[in-house]
C-alpha cells in the first residue's frame, strides 16, 4: 500500500479564499446600500405625493366651502329680493362671480396638479439615476475583485501544483 502524502492547503490558497468571501461581502454591501437608498428616495417621493394629494383635498375643501357660501348668500338675497327683476339681478351677479370663481379654482387645481407630477417625476428620475448608478458601480466593483480573485486564484493553483509535484517527486525519491 502506498501512503497517500499528507497534503496542507496552502497559504496562498486559503489567503485567496479569505479574501474571496471579503470581496464578495463588499460588493454585496455596496449593493444592498445602493437598494436602499433607492427605496428610501422612493419613499420620500410616495410622502411627497401624499403631501401634495392632502394639499389638493384641502384646497378642494375651502373652494366648496366659499361655493356652498355664495349660494347661501344668493339665497339670502333671493329672499329680500321686493321684486322678480331685482331677483333676477342677483341671480345675474351670482352666475357672473361663480363663474369667474370657477375658472380661478380650476387654474389652481391645475396648477396644484402639474407641479405635483413635476416634482413626482423628477424625483422619481433622479431615484432612478442614482439607484442605476450606484447598482452599476456596486457591479463594476464586484466584476473587478472576481477578475482579482481569480488571478490570484489561479496563481495559488499554480504554486500549490508545483508544491505538489515537488512534494511528490521528493516523495518518490
Amino acid at each position: 500500500m502506498t501512503q497517500t502524502p499528507n497534503y496542507e492547503i496552502p497559504t496562498e490558497m486559503r489567503d485567496f479564499a479569505e479574501k474571496s468571501v471579503e470581496q464578495a461581502r463588499k460588493a454585496f454591501d455596496s449593493f444592498l446600500g445602493a437598494a436602499r437608498k433607492t427605496a428610501d428616495t422612493l419613499q420620500g417621493s410616495a410622502e411627497m405625493a401624499r403631501t401634495n394629494a392632502q394639499e389638493t383635498s384641502t384646497r378642494g375643501f375651502s373652494f366648496a366651502e366659499q361655493n356652498v357660501n355664495a349660494a347661501f348668500d344668493l339665497a339670502q338675497k333671493l329672499v329680500r329680493s321686493k321684486d322678480v327683476q331685482e331677483a333676477m339681478q342677483h341671480q345675474a351677479e351670482f352666475v357672473r362671480s361663480q363663474f369667474a370663481a370657477m375658472q380661478t379654482q380650476a387654474r389652481e387645481f391645475g396648477g396644484l396638479a402639474q407641479s405635483a407630477m413635476q416634482q413626482s417625476a423628477e424625483n422619481a428620475k433622479q431615484a432612478m439615476q442614482q439607484g442605476a448608478e450606484q447598482a452599476r458601480n456596486a457591479m463594476q466593483q464586484g466584476a473587478e475583485q472576481a477578475r482579482q480573485a481569480m488571478q490570484k486564484g489561479t496563481d495559488a493553483a499554480r504554486s500549490a501544483t508545483d508544491q505538489a509535484t515537488n512534494a511528490a517527486k521528493d516523495a518518490a525519491s
